[in-house]
């Protein structure tokens, strides 16, 4: 069986950290941003972890 090819688009939302944990964007950044809280913004800023359960395929989808 040939080798699996890597899915683009996973590949343009998610990377892969030093110790092997996928991280995504919050979604919520990309426009409509002046009826959001500062507060808000500034939460939206930071990257979040990939839920466990969601970890095995994406990492498949990613050729990891």
């Amino acid at each position: 069986m040939p080798k699996m090819k890597p899915n683009k688009a996973v590949l343009s939302r998610f990377r892969v950290t030093g110790t092997g944990k996928i991280v995504r964007r919050k979604p919520g950044r990309r426009h409509l941003l002046a009826g959001k809280a500062t507060k808000r913004k500034r939460r939206l800023r930071k990257d979040a972890l990939v839920d466990k359960g969601f970890t095995k395929t994406y990492a498949r989808l990613m050729g990891v």
